[in-house]
């Protein structure tokens, strides 16, 4: 197997070095939404005045507001998503015509998702 095929291989959504990373960024993601990283970006800037206080000026400021509002943007989009997710799971439960499997979709990784609606898409 010549070496460009190896790289796609391991790069390709059933492999298990792809489903690793893929479920690694996923994790990841959830625990940026966690509200304590907001503690973390706070120890950061706590080690950052203690160790390198020179440095420590208003392009520091600038990039710790950078990151806290990205951990604002990630929470709101993170809860936006769950209560999204609550209320179709509400609606599936009640329609006695849904499939109930739809209603741990969520759990499946992007790509697995991504199959799924492909898969609804040549069926209907």
């Amino acid at each position: 197997m010549e070496r460009s095929a190896r790289v796609v291989a391991a790069f390709r959504s059933d492999g298990s070095f792809a489903a690793t990373i893929g479920r690694r960024i996923t994790q990841f993601g959830l625990l940026v939404a966690h509200p304590l990283s907001f503690l973390v970006v706070g120890a950061y800037a706590l080690c950052w005045l203690a160790f390198a206080r020179e440095t420590f000026d208003w392009s520091a400021i600038a990039t710790l507001a950078v990151w806290v509002m990205t951990l604002f943007i990630q929470r709101a989009g993170h809860r936006e998503t769950q209560a999204l997710q609550a209320k179709l799971d509400e609606l599936l439960r009640a329609q006695e015509a849904a499939r109930n499997e739809l209603t741990r979709i969520d759990e499946a990784e992007p790509e697995e998702i991504a199959r799924h609606r492909q898969e609804a898409q040549r069926r209907d």
